[in-house]
């Protein structure tokens, strides 16, 4: 099929590991998918800055890999002076890109710190840095859960991207047209930048169903429907899973997406599966 992008540009996110095993397994998976030769790889933030220490463990072991990486940063739960020290820790270690979140509140915490929005997040990350960094921002193109409306949902978006946000990666999702009608909205309220689609790889519909009923994903009725038929034949599964993140993938940039970000699960297979239909090597 002909693309509109023969190139796109890959990212692929990671959790940072709680084990040291699961350390040692993170960095074979990490190998095996730099040879995809991605842009670079995101290492996410638990709630409240609740991974921070193992986040930046692995994005430093990243960093001093000679490959690309961009840490995740959230400020609900932070202070003006804890974000402040998080970045120049992060320009100390030659980190360049960060993902600017809101984030979430641990179960409990009451003190959502004192920036409240991801846009105040970025706005304060230009402030503070400059251009020493290219910021990342989230886009939801099937709304965020949170959102009041769609309007304010795309509202907030254009927010984020008039404090300073570079470049956006989006929610995962199934459904192609929710993310060309996205693009054309934001398109509409004069947001230029690049926003790549978000991919979620299937290797358990139990545990992408739990995934998508807290975040708001949408999975649609056919695609339920096949893979509850499957029962627990975790093969036909992964089988079904890939090829319909395939064709999405191929739909996406046929429609002009400048990339594609993967969200791992810490896992090479899938991903690089995927990644290997659409550019045989």
């Amino acid at each position: 099929m002909q693309r509109n992008n023969p190139k796109p540009e890959l990212s692929l996110e990671f959790f940072p590991p709680q084990t040291p095993e699961g350390a040692t397994r993170l960095k074979a998976e990490r190998d095996r998918l730099a040879a995809l030769e991605p842009a670079f790889f995101s290492v996410t933030y638990g709630a409240g800055g609740s991974t921070r220490e193992r986040t930046f463990s692995v994005v430093k072991e990243i960093a001093a890999e000679g490959r690309p990486v961009a840490p995740h940063l959230s400020c609900i739960g932070f202070t003006r002076a804890g974000i402040r020290e998080i970045l120049n820790e992060y320009r100390a270690a030659g980190i360049r890109r960060i993902v600017a979140l809101r984030g979430d509140l641990p179960s409990g915490m009451v003190d959502v710190g004192e920036l409240r929005y991801a846009n105040e997040l970025v706005e304060f990350i230009r402030a503070e840095t400059g251009d020493a960094f290219h910021i990342v921002v989230g886009a939801y193109p099937e709304w965020h859960p949170q959102a009041k409306s769609p309007k304010d949902d795309l509202q907030n978006f254009a927010r984020k991207v008039k404090a300073g946000a570079d470049s956006a990666i989006t929610q995962y999702f199934y459904n192609a047209d929710a993310y060309f009608h996205f693009m054309d909205e934001v398109r509409a309220l004069g947001v230029e930048i690049p926003v790549v689609p978000g991919v979620m790889p299937i290797a358990s519909f139990s545990k992408l169903a739990r995934f998508s009923d807290a975040s708001g994903a949408e999975i649609p009725r056919w695609m339920r429907k096949k893979f509850e038929s499957y029962g627990d034949d975790t093969d036909s599964i992964r089988a079904f899973g890939l090829d319909v993140l395939t064709e999405l993938c191929e739909r996406l940039l046929q429609g002009g997406a400048p990339g594609l970000h993967f969200y791992s699960l810490n896992q090479a297979t899938l991903t690089e599966s995927i990644w290997r239909r659409l550019f045989p090597v």
